[in-house]
Formats: C-alpha cells, sequence, structure tokens
C-alpha cells in the first residue's frame, strides 16, 4: 500500500473559531463541563487570553467503532490500527474508511474498564512486524490483570500470528478498574507499560501503589522480548519487582515520548480531581496516595500532603486539585508534524468526563493551558495520534458507535 494522501472529502464542519484558548498563569485547566462557561480550574489566576485564530477542519476517517482505546499507524500503509474495548482489533483504512477486523487476538476481560486497550508497534517494524498489545485479562479464579502480548501481523488477511503473553502485571486482583494500559518504546528501543492501582482504597502508606513488591500503580520497563533490562532501578533490590520503572501512580491512561528527548510522560487521573500531567524519572515515587492534589470522592478533603511539601515523591508537572473540577485524562501526544506549524512541540491530551482535547503549551517542563478542541460535540476523547506522514491529528472518540476523526489544516 502506497501511503494516503489524506483528501478532504468527508469534511464534517470547519472549527477555526472553535478554539476556546485558555493561557493562564500556574497550573490552570480547562471547563470541566458544558456549563462551566469559560473558567478555567485549578490553582492558578483564571484569567484567559480570548480565543484562538488557528483553523481546522474536522473530518470523518471512519465510523461503526465500539469504544476504541488506542491507534498504531502502519508506516508507508494507508492504513492504522485501533483496539476496541470489546476485544476487537480493527484496521482501519485512512482513505476510504474501510475496516477490516484482526483475527489471532487475545482473549479479553471486558467487564468494568476492562478490554482490550492499548497497541504499539515494534520500533524495527516492519522488519521486526509485532504488533504489541495491552489488555485486561482473568485467571482461573476470575481475578484480572492487565496484561501484555505480542503478534506478528499479516495484513494482507489480516491476522495476528504467533501471539504470546509477554508479562502479567501481578498480583491479579476481583475488581474490573484501574487497570492503566498504556504502552510505549522509548527511542532506545525499551517498552514502558502503565498500570492503574486496581482501585484500592487503602489509603495511607501501605497502598499497594506505594509498595514495590507488587506491580500495580506503576510503569513498567521493559526490553521488546518481554525481559527485564538489567538497569532498571530496582534489579538490585530483592524486595522490588524487577520491572517496576516508577511507582506511587493511581491510574494512568496516556503515556507518550517527547519528541527530540529522552523524556516519558504521561497523564494521570486523580481521585476527586487530583488529574496529573507528569514527566517520569527513574525510579521515582509519584505519591498516590500518600502525596496528591486529590480529595476522597464525595468530599473535599484533601487525601494525602501536598506533593510540594514533601522531598521523597515527584511533584507533577501540571494538576488539577482538589475543588477545581479536575480533568479526567486519556491519550496523549506531542504535536511534531508539518500541517499545524503554530501546534509544534505543544502537548494533547485527551479528556473523558468533560468531553474535548486540551492543548498545552510545553517549555522546559513549564506546562499552560493553550486551548481546548472538540467540545461541544459530546465526544468523550479516548486517544490522540500524529500521522507521521501527513502531520494531521488523528482522535479516537470513546463510544458504543464511535467515528475515529482528524483535523486537517482549514
Amino acid at each position: 500500500m502506497t501511503a494516503p494522501q489524506d483528501t478532504s472529502r468527508r469534511t464534517l464542519l470547519k472549527a477555526g473559531a472553535a478554539l476556546g484558548a485558555l493561557t493562564t498563569a500556574g497550573c490552570t485547566g480547562f471547563p470541566t463541563t458544558d456549563e462551566s462557561d469559560s473558567t478555567p480550574n485549578g490553582n492558578g489566576s483564571g484569567e484567559t487570553d480570548g480565543n484562538s485564530s488557528d483553523g481546522f477542519e474536522i473530518e470523518e476517517v471512519a465510523e461503526g467503532l465500539g469504544h476504541p482505546w488506542g491507534i498504531a499507524f502502519l508506516p508507508n500503509d494507508s492504513r492504522l490500527l485501533v483496539t476496541e474495548r470489546l476485544g476487537r482489533l480493527t484496521l482501519v483504512d485512512r482513505e476510504d474508511g474501510t475496516l477490516e477486523p484482526v483475527d489471532g487476538t487475545p482473549e479479553v476481560y471486558t467487564e468494568g474498564q476492562g478490554g482490550l486497550l492499548d497497541v504499539t508497534l515494534h520500533p524495527a517494524f516492519p522488519d521486526e512486524s509485532w504488533i504489541y498489545l495491552t489488555y485486561a485479562a482473568v485467571n482461573d479464579a476470575g481475578e484480572s490483570a492487565t496484561h501484555l502480548g505480542r503478534g506478528r501481523i499479516d495484513a494482507d488477511e489480516p491476522r495476528l500470528v504467533d501471539f504470546e503473553t509477554l508479562h502479567v502485571a501481578e498480583p491479579f486482583v476481583d475488581a474490573d478498574g484501574h487497570f492503566g494500559s498504556r504502552a510505549v518504546f522509548d527511542e532506545e528501543g525499551a517498552l514502558y507499560v502503565t498500570t492503574g492501582d486496581r482501585q484500592s482504597k487503602e489509603f495511607g502508606p501501605d497502598h499497594v501503589a506505594q509498595d514495590t513488591s507488587n506491580e500495580l500503580g506503576a510503569t513498567l520497563r521493559l526490553a521488546p522480548d518481554g525481559s527485564i533490562p538489567d538497569d532498571n532501578p530496582f534489579v538490585d533490590d530483592p524486595e522490588a519487582r524487577d520491572s517496576i520503572f516508577s511507582y506511587g501512580h493511581r491510574n494512568a491512561q496516556g503515556m507518550t515520548v517527547r519528541p527530540g528527548t529522552d523524556e516519558l510522560w504521561q497523564s494521570e487521573h486523580g481521585e476527586g480531581d487530583g488529574d496529573e500531567l507528569n514527566v517520569i524519572e527513574a525510579g521515582g515515587n509519584y505519591g498516590w496516595p500518600v502525596a496528591t492534589y486529590a480529595c476522597e470522592y464525595g468530599t473535599e478533603e484533601p487525601l494525602g500532603d501536598p506533593p510540594d511539601e514533601r522531598e521523597d515523591t515527584v511533584e507533577p508537572v501540571y494538576y488539577w486539585e482538589c475543588g477545581t473540577g479536575g480533568y479526567p485524562p486519556a491519550g496523549m501526544t506531542f504535536y511534531d508534524g508539518g500541517a499545524f506549524p503554530d501546534w509544534q512541540g505543544d502537548l494533547f491530551v485527551g479528556n473523558l468526563g468533560a468531553e474535548y482535547l486540551g492543548r498545552f503549551a510545553v517549555e522546559g517542563r513549564n506546562v499552560s493551558a493553550a486551548g481546548s478542541l472538540l467540545d461541544g460535540r459530546g465526544w468523550r476523547i479516548r486517544d490522540v495520534e500524529v500521522a507521521p506522514d501527513t502531520g494531521h491529528l488523528y482522535v479516537l472518540v470513546d463510544a458504543e458507535d464511535a467515528p475515529l476523526v482528524r483535523l486537517v489544516p482549514e
């Protein structure tokens, strides 16, 4: 297949005036409901700079996806892969919108937040034709865990062959939420996978996310074959799991490598607010739930110490504190394409509950809110990726009968 031209035959609407830009001091966020007008949430000043003039069109690439979760572009091909949470891996043609199911996927656990979750390619693809999947699956007792597996893709059939489970984030738990489950490779070829805390309510220092003897509430670092790199931060600690790269996470559902750097960025759900953007450091403790800006659901009582008052945890680079309304975050990516020069280097983060795509300006590790896109359409934004050939921004909507859309220059 040849690379697509991404023509605008399926343009939905012109949205140049639909960008409500919000740039404020401090860690300030976006509106969290359609009724909250233009007042940002967070701990900053709340001042805004009016509307952005950036112009784009929204094109529908495909429709009929069932709770899609992750995107992976096939190089030099008109198609991309989309995971659908109910267990389907689908090839989507970017030119004509046709959908082809991919056979050979694993059996998955689809209760609650479980299912077929993220997808990524081996960094040497197509020479190494491995497709990596994260998913929830159960043991014989019906308990569930986050799994990582891979299979070689035959894109002409299409199917996965030689599928194998590479890693299971233990222990298995009798719960159906907080699987984490983003997976990305860094520029050195290491594979990072997020795991959630499985909704543990044992708040305090004994919480599972503060215990490195298990793999819950963590970022795992693996080699492409699933083995443990010998330079992982805890390999010499007999009481810690060798796979752990960072810990103290609640449920990170977004992760990306900042282009041109070795920085691994994550978006993480808090409880009552307390959502975060983090830069991940080897061996770092990200605080949950002993150091957090969140409050317990249904209260305005902080759950832990403020992160900036503790020296043993890593502070977020951006956050939404208790009482602000939060920012339920999902997939994220840095923009490094050529189609939108004004967005170069900006960070895009999907928002689930408030139903929009957030844009953040990043200078070093200083982050500021720069705009909200796609709001007012009732779209829970699950994932966002940049097409490597065209620079267009592809966005997954989380719904039972969902579209895949792309943003192209106006």
